[in-house]
């Protein structure tokens, strides 16, 4: 996990022997890794974290007998020492949040007071006579972001059930898959419901008048990897919980939250934000007393590109001016995905059961497909026991594979962040991860799926082709730390929405205000004035004259847009979905899509259904082509750098605030495989999407750009590298992506008058991340500066100023010129 770790000793490529205990495979992992990778550079760093002994407790005197027995026959003679602290918690009724490592056992804390709850009423009940032997049943409502989660806490519940031979405690999972007469039992009868806040919100808070046997006994809501929450899906989540609890205390309840986190900085103010409670209401359990074996991290760079000499190259005279290179000269490196498809082979040859993570749904079914065809060429039946899994599949087809994965009929799974979370896949050996993840959080919990239960695991991080994995793979120090996970639930687009379903749900009355975090009422008359809501002498009301419904005014997972589904056209057969605010960008007509090995190419994208059609040997791909603009709506904070007076360094301003983005899909090209050139593009006629959202931006003067070497033809292409690399360069600072944020640079900005680089979020109403990088600025500055650098290529790459995300084409980009901007800001930046 990421944050204090257990002792760690580095070693260089060609270092000691790492022990695999456990399932041993036909080779070891981490051999492997060093025969395949250290010859050739491509193995960069080697991190061995040793493992440590548990702490064991005694178990609660609360406890229920039965239960308890029934761990012990499932091997957990003694629960781990944070596992009792936060159960006792729990059970006396604080709100707590247990973040520990992966695979420490956070469940237990959690099911331990929950079914001890439910067998102590029965009992009550049982004894008590006439009214007594009425009262509400005590219940628990389990929420997690994934539905593969939720699916995996159930078999494992019923499981430790089953060997504590407990017939009375009845638990059922309930999402948007689950058919209509299973919700009515769930409704009337089960002791534990496991879902997820997306059901919450659409459904179960809606009809909570249905659900008021559940909300009236409710004891405990937990809330697992609640680390996953951040940003703006942090922010919906944050108001779903607090609507739930809103809506339990008005029918009697008051239920005790339980969140099991990653290991996060300030895990209290985490829950705390999510519960809207004061952090000292929260207990935090912070100290992971669970054995964990050793684990070894590689840190891993592609090989250059076949026929690239890498001689004979220079940087440009202006980088070298301003500081001299002194790595070795780069070229073109193989992609994360090509170089995570051979290691996954590899892996799955030498028998190590493996995961490979991929950054998008795309990516996945490319991998997976790659390592099929490297295994045909080995063993036929080995190359049917890969498979790719990711967000759009149908429910069948992820539960089929979820059971393949834990019986091991599939040796190996190439599959997005879905996998990421919590899903016992206990026995893996190796875990590919193909690109940096995003964050530390989920660099560590993917990591956490080798070796899980104590035994030894093997991660591999392949650098992907952007600044942040090339700056990442050559700064291991930087991967060892914690971060906070942030999100902000006061945000207007967020919160608005959220106000209209409580209002549906039960009257919004001024005492519900400090609960959403609000002030004063301004948000709610507004609402009022736009007739959304109905002022009346017990509160707000929703306008039920509108035509919609309120819980469909927004989105838990952040696009504000329906999703769209996929259909072959020939059968009608829905293949999966796609995100509503990336439709234009991946199925609009003439779009290449993959699904389960299968090529598709769209024939139309319209009502939010993209028609397709099966295509085989594709010897094509595609890539949309965009243009967008900003437009600065307000300054909520400035500083400045420099003053720009004679003989003193350039001024440069930075402001944050709130911004309109404006973007358009324009075309897509054609690009031929295996080297992606583009062999045609094509025009399209899309329409324009508005973003409303908070920006950082940057701004200094074309004369100063000038005077340090940058001219007026040189200036688009410079600023241009620099915001790629500013982009790439930003999760290092705030939990997010490249793929939550965007950017714009222009030479000329109508509004500043002046050479502008903006940053914005890619979320309405913004997600605090653009904040994060205007309050961390020349931290910032520095490490996009210092990455530019240290790439050894001519005249940029993927590594470096080269943007996946470009919408121009990555053109013009000038590497030279960006350092040379870079540098300038630094100068210019306060001591």
């Amino acid at each position: 996990m990421s944050g204090p770790l257990p002792a760690a000793g580095r070693c260089p490529p060609g270092g000691g022997v790492v022990a695999h205990t456990g399932r041993v495979p036909a080779a070891d992992p981490v051999d492997l890794l060093r025969a395949t990778g250290a010859r050739d550079g491509r193995l960069v760093h080697l991190e061995v974290i040793e493992g440590r002994a548990g702490s064991t407790a005694d178990w609660p005197q609360w406890a229920d007998p039965d239960l308890v027995e029934g761990y012990r026959r499932l091997g957990v003679a003694q629960p781990w020492q944070h596992q009792v602290l936060a159960a006792d918690a729990v059970h006396a009724g604080r709100h707590t949040v247990l973040a520990t490592g992966t695979g420490s056992g956070k469940s237990l804390a959690a099911w331990l007071p929950a079914v001890t709850a439910v067998r102590s009423d029965h009992r009550e009940r049982a004894a008590a006579t006439g009214i007594a032997g009425h009262r509400r049943r005590p219940s628990t409502l389990y929420l997690s972001p994934t539905k593969a989660l939720a699916a995996d806490q159930l078999a494992g519940l019923e499981r430790l059930l089953a060997a504590a031979q407990v017939r009375d405690v009845r638990v059922a999972t309930c999402d948007g898959d689950t058919a209509l007469t299973e919700r009515d039992w769930i409704r009337d009868h089960a002791d534990v419901v496991l879902s997820n806040p997306d059901f919450l919100h659409f459904s179960l808070l809606p009809a909570h008048r249905r659900w008021q046997r559940l909300l009236k006994g409710l004891r405990y809501v937990v809330v697992d990897e609640c680390h996953a929450y951040r940003g703006v899906l942090g922010a919906h989540v944050a108001l779903v919980l607090r609507r739930l609890l809103r809506l339990a205390r008005s029918y009697g309840a008051d239920p005790t939250v339980v969140a099991a986190s990653a290991t996060t900085a300030e895990p209290a103010l985490t829950a705390a934000r999510l519960v809207g409670v004061a952090p000292e209401e929260i207990t935090a359990v912070t100290e992971d007393t669970a054995p964990a074996g050793r684990r070894t991290i590689a840190l891993w760079q592609p090989a250059l590109t076949e026929g690239w000499p890498a001689e004979g190259v220079d940087l440009p005279a202006r980088a070298e001016q301003d500081e001299p290179f002194t790595g070795e000269v780069d070229g073109p490196r193989r992609s994360a995905t090509a170089e995570t498809a051979d290691l996954l082979a590899d892996l799955v040859t030498a028998g190590a059961r493996s995961l490979a993570f991929v950054r998008s749904r795309y990516g996945a079914e490319v991998v997976a497909e790659q390592t099929r065809r490297h295994l045909r060429e080995v063993d036929g039946e080995l190359a049917g026991r890969v498979a790719a899994y990711r967000g759009g599949y149908l429910p069948e087809e992820r539960r089929a594979l979820e059971e393949d994965l834990r019986t091991g009929e599939l040796l190996a799974l190439a599959t997005t962040n879905a996998l990421e979370l919590g899903v016992d896949v206990s026995g893996l050996d190796a875990v590919v991860m193909a690109g940096w993840p995003g964050t530390r959080v989920s660099m560590w919990q993917q990591a956490g799926r080798a070796g899980r239960a104590g035994t030894d695991g093997v991660a591999v991080l392949v650098a992907s082709e952007d600044p942040l994995d090339a700056f990442v793979v050559h700064h291991p120090e930087t991967i060892f730390g914690v971060e906070a996970t942030t999100f902000d639930p006061t945000n207007p687009y967020v919160l608005a929405p959220h106000l209209c379903a409580a209002a549906a749900e039960l009257p919004l009355s001024d005492a519900d205000l400090p609960l959403f975090g609000l002030p004063d009422e301004a948000l709610p008359a507004e609402l009022e004035r736009r007739g959304l809501l109905r002022r009346r002498p017990r509160g707000w009301f929703w306008n039920i004259a509108r035509p919609e419904r309120p819980q469909d005014l927004t989105d838990l997972r952040g696009g504000g847009e329906p999703p769209v589904q996929i259909v072959e056209s020939g059968t009608g057969a829905v293949l999966g979905t796609v995100d509503g605010a990336r439709a234009d960008a991946t199925v609009h007509p003439g779009a290449v899509y993959l699904h389960q090995g299968r090529t598709f190419v769209v024939e139309d994208l319209e009502d939010d259904v993209a028609l397709v059609h099966e295509e085989t040997d594709l010897a094509y791909r595609t890539k949309a082509r965009s243009e967008s603009s900003v437009r600065i709506l307000s300054v909520r904070r400035e500083q400045t750098w420099g003053s720009g007076r004679q003989g003193e360094p350039a001024e440069v301003t930075w402001r944050f605030g709130d911004v309109e983005v404006t973007s358009r899909v324009t075309g897509y090209d054609r690009r031929r495989l295996p080297g992606l050139e583009i062999v045609g593009s094509y025009p399209l006629d899309m329409p324009e999407r508005v973003l409303p959202t908070t920006a950082v931006w940057w701004a200094l003067s074309a004369e100063a750009c000038a005077e340090a070497g940058v001219g007026k033809d040189a200036l688009p292409g410079a600023l241009h590298a620099a915001e790629h690399a500013s982009i790439g360069l930003l999760p290092l600072l705030a939990t997010c992506d490249r793929w939550d944020i965007g950017g714009l640079s222009t030479a000329l900005h109508p509004q500043t008058g002046v050479p502008t680089v903006f940053v914005h979020d890619g979320y309405p109403g913004g997600a605090g991340f653009a904040e994060r990088g205007y309050r961390a600025a020349l931290e910032w500055v520095r490490a996009t500066r210092d990455a530019i650098v240290s790439c050894g290529c001519a005249d940029g790459c993927p590594a470096c100023v080269q943007s996946p995300k470009c919408g121009n084409g990555n053109s013009p980009l000038d590497k030279a010129g960006a350092i040379t901007v870079l540098s300038l800001l630094l100068r210019s930046a306060p001591a």
